[in-house]
């Protein structure tokens, strides 16, 4: 792996958080509500209509790594930053903030803390309008203000 390699794949990765919001806000909140609404909703059963988005950003990463390999270029690290992205996706969103997953339940890390407060305001809005905080990983400042101080203040209380 080369430094170039790394670029493209850490590029991409973090190209990827802006796909995902723009693809959040305009498509999930709008034309692809659809799929997305169950996500809003505390539905029975462990899959959503949402979990369709899996394969919207998986299929560009599979086209990457395959053409990448084909013609041995930089569309196999774009391929691998884009999958990267999913399985931060996985972990951040799936595992850590909805917890589908029974793992890494309670943190006293401000980043985290702050990224999971944004998703609650997020799904505050039952609604396809008047959302807010539509990214995973880049979240407001505010959020992470909010959550050193609730650090602090947990602290000095122990």
């Amino acid at each position: 792996m080369t430094i170039s390699s790394i670029s493209i794949v850490l590029a991409t990765f973090f190209a990827m958080e802006g796909v995902a919001w723009l693809a959040h806000k305009y498509l999930m909140h709008g034309a692809m509500w659809f799929f997305h609404e169950d996500h809003h909703s505390n539905g029975p059963g462990f899959f959503e209509k949402n979990d369709a988005f899996f394969l919207i950003f998986a299929i560009p990463s599979a086209y990457c790594f395959v053409t990448g390999s084909i013609y041995a270029d930089f569309r196999f690290w774009i391929g691998a930053g884009i999958a990267l992205y999913g399985l931060a996706y996985f972990l951040v969103h799936d595992v850590f903030i909805h917890r589908r997953f029974n793992w890494f339940k309670r943190t006293d890390n401000a980043y985290l803390m702050a990224i999971r407060k944004a998703h609650k305001v997020h799904h505050k809005h039952l609604g396809k309008e008047d959302g807010e905080c539509f990214g995973m990983l880049f979240v407001p400042p505010r959020y992470f203000r909010e959550a050193r101080k609730s650090l602090r203040n947990q602290r000095q209380r122990a």
